[in-house]
């Protein structure tokens, strides 16, 4: 009877989906696009190629969370990082997409092409959606890690649909969409406020309201590490980030024919280089410790500090954001770990704190080569500074507060915490009905 019921629930839904499809228009193949734009095609191949990057991402994201993470909860971090983009395709593409870039009102959200909705076959907009959807897929994964081996999987599923569906294209609206950020001058190239500090901020909420892990934390207090079961699998999760990254910040460009790609794929490599370098050094300062895990995060923070000024600052000034970002990340996950919030994966340090540190860097080193923005450090006085400090402070509570309310409210109607025994064996056992590693024997502390 359950199954039924469900099953014709599934159907409704995909009914309610197909239902805008049954207006058609004329050019499905884009023969009057190209009519008016003949250079049109290198535009289309470069932003498409550019958004099947981000989406390998998905990948990326997976394995790190997972390599992060105990053998025990492996299959659970692949399907939330699956669903992720399963739930955030289907919500995007009913109203977020048209609450990010639709018809706007009054500078604070779009209010038109619900389920790509108009002109129907409008290959542009087929375009666009192909290329913004894995961007909001990208916000929405960036959480798993921060609530990673205790949060149930149905509340993660309700949370996707919420982040794709309202906090990601509303915010994302302000800043690329026309809305009142974008108007105040607020510069956000590709996403390190409305991608990365949006979904880090959320990640942070998340695990402040479900609490530590299990053995986190010893009787005083005192953090404990939690090794993760595969730390070659992360590495090469972030290796796949950086290949991606390749997508994410040149393909904002939005334009094929727009040569200072060179200048952004330069600047997305050389701050992920020196974000990395700088981790391992500061650590191994601190510790004596050459830190593989430190140094992944820190070419992972690097890369999200230059995604905001990538396309308004030269090679030099990428190195120093991305150097500070590599520091930024081992205080902050220390700093994190002493007040008792437990982000196993780090990613409230790597995308909240540097996506943060990526929108001031706007305002610092932007030296007004691209869209006249010019920052402090090359005479652009605080005007720029002040726009993007607005645009941060308004992303923390934004996200924080939203995605505070949204796992409190699901915790107080059905609560969003693992059993301690469901903990302790593990979620591939309880929700998955099965082990990442057959035949594999795990020994907990």
């Amino acid at each position: 009877m359950r199954t039924r019921k469900v099953l014709t629930l599934f159907l409704v839904a995909v009914a309610l989906f197909a239902l805008p499809a049954v207006a058609f228009a004329a050019d499905p193949n884009g023969a009057d696009t190209l009519k008016e734009a003949p250079n049109a095609p290198v535009t289309f191949i470069w932003m498409l190629v550019a958004g099947f990057l981000v989406y390998f991402m998905q990948a990326g994201f997976a394995m790190v969370e997972a390599g992060f993470c105990r053998a025990k909860n492996a299959n659970n971090l692949m399907m939330k990082n699956l669903l992720d983009f399963v739930m955030g395709s289907l919500a995007y593409f009913a109203v977020g997409f048209a609450f990010m870039y639709g018809t706007d009102m009054g500078g604070i959200i779009g209010t038109s092409g619900w389920f790509l909705s108009g002109d129907f076959y409008d290959v542009t907009k087929y375009r666009d959606f192909m290329f913004q959807v894995v961007f909001a897929a990208t916000a929405a994964t960036i959480v798993s890690g921060a609530v990673a081996e205790r949060l149930k999987f149905n509340a993660y599923l309700i949370y996707s649909l919420v982040i794709s569906a309202f906090i990601y294209p509303v915010y994302g609206h302000w800043v690329w969409g026309g809305g009142w950020l974008s108007q105040l001058g607020f510069h956000d190239f590709a996403g390190s406020g409305v991608v990365h500090a949006l979904g880090g901020f959320i990640g942070l909420a998340g695990a402040m309201v479900l609490g530590p892990r299990f053995g986190k934390y010893d009787k005083d207090g005192k953090p404990r590490a939690i090794p993760g079961h595969n730390i070659p699998m992360a590495a090469i999760g972030v290796f796949i980030l950086w290949f991606g990254w390749f997508g994410f910040n040149p393909g904002s460009t939005l334009n094929g024919e727009d040569l200072r790609i060179a200048v952004i794929a330069v600047n997305t490599n050389m701050a992920a280089a020196a974000g990395a370098a700088a981790a391992l050094l500061f650590i191994y300062a601190k510790t004596k410790v050459w830190d593989i895990g430190m140094a992944l995060n820190g070419a992972l923070a690097g890369l999200v500090a230059v995604t905001a000024p990538c396309a308004v600052i030269s090679a030099p000034s990428a190195i120093i954001i991305g150097a500070i970002g590599g520091i930024l990340v081992v205080l902050s996950i220390f700093a994190v770990e002493n007040l008792g919030v437990d982000d196993p994966v780090g990613a409230f340090s790597v995308h909240g704190v540097n996506g943060i540190w990526g929108l001031i860097a706007v305002g610092l080193f932007a030296d007004g080569t691209y869209a006249d923005i010019t920052g402090l450090f090359f005479g652009g006085g605080v005007g720029q500074l002040v726009s993007q400090l607005i645009g941060a402070g308004v992303v923390i509570a934004w996200a924080f507060v939203l995605g505070f309310g949204t796992f409190k409210v699901m915790d107080l109607i059905f609560g969003i915490r693992i059993s301690p025994q469901e903990e302790i064996e593990g979620l591939d056992i309880q929700e998955h009905g099965g082990p990442a590693y057959a035949n594999f024997l795990t020994v907990e502390d």
